[in-house]
C-alpha cells in the first residue's frame, strides 16, 4: 500500500469536516493532513479509511475516529519538543499524528501482537516515537516522568493515579473515564498535589486494563 493524490485529497475533506465539527488547533489539522490513516487499516475497511469513524484491528481493540484523535489531541495542547505519554499505541495513528507534531512520544501497548506490529510498522513511514513499551497502561512509565502531557486512548473505569503522579506541573492528561461509556476528562496539574478538572461529554473507548499486559495473538 501506498499514499497518493488520491488519499492526500480524502485527508483534506476529512480536515474539513473536523473544522465544521470545532477542531482549531492548527497543528493538531495539519497532522491530520499529512499522516496517511488508510496505511493504518485492515484491507478491508480501505475504502472508508477517511471516513469519521473507528474501526477494528488486531486483538479486539479499534482505531479511533479521526475526531476523537483530534479532539484528544488539541486538548493536550502540547507543541513540538513537549514530552507526551500515550497509553494504549493500537495501530499506532494516534502516535504518528503526535511524531508529526514533533512531540517526544513515549507509548505503552498492553497487547504483545500489536506492540511488535507497530514497533515496526512506524519508523517504516517515517514516524519515530522517543520509545515504545511493551507493559501496563495503568503504571505509566516513570523513567522518562513527568510528562507535559499525557493521552490515554482506552476507557478507564476508575482514574489510575499513577499517571496523574507522572505529570509535570502545569502538564494536562487527556482521558476517557467509565465503565460502559466514558466521559472525556482533562487533569491539569496545578501544584505538587492539586489538580483542575475539566469534562466533555460522553466517549466510547475499548476498556483500559490494569495489572496485564497481554502476550496473546
Amino acid at each position: 500500500m501506498i499514499d497518493s493524490p488520491k488519499h492526500e485529497g480524502m485527508r483534506h475533506r476529512l480536515v474539513e469536516q473536523l473544522r465544521q465539527k470545532g477542531i482549531e488547533n492548527q497543528a493538531t489539522l495539519s497532522a491530520i493532513a499529512a499522516v496517511p490513516r488508510h496505511l493504518f487499516l485492515d484491507s478491508g475497511f480501505l475504502d472508508h479509511a477517511y471516513e469519521d469513524k473507528a474501526f477494528p484491528i488486531a486483538a479486539d481493540q479499534t482505531i479511533s475516529q479521526p475526531y476523537t484523535v483530534a479532539f484528544q489531541t488539541e486538548l493536550l495542547q502540547c507543541c513540538a519538543g513537549s514530552k507526551v505519554l500515550e497509553i494504549g499505541t493500537g495501530s499506532g495513528y494516534q502516535t504518528a499524528v503526535l511524531c508529526h507534531m514533533g512531540i517526544e512520544v513515549y507509548s505503552i501497548e498492553r497487547q504483545q501482537t500489536l506492540f511488535k506490529k507497530t514497533s515496526l510498522f512506524l519508523p517504516k513511514l517515517g514516524f519515530h516515537a522517543k520509545k515504545l513499551i511493551f507493559g501496563d497502561g495503568y503504571k505509566g512509565y516513570i523513567e522518562a516522568a513527568p510528562y507535559n502531557g499525557i493521552i490515554v486512548t482506552a476507557g478507564a473505569p476508575e482514574l489510575p493515579k499513577a499517571l496523574l503522579a507522572q505529570l509535570a506541573i502545569g502538564g494536562r492528561m487527556v482521558i476517557p473515564v467509565g465503565k460502559d461509556q466514558q466521559i472525556m476528562t482533562l487533569f491539569v496539574r496545578t501544584g505538587v498535589k492539586s489538580f483542575a478538572k475539566k469534562t466533555f461529554g460522553e466517549f466510547r473507548f475499548v476498556p483500559l486494563l490494569s495489572d496485564k499486559a497481554s502476550t496473546a495473538s
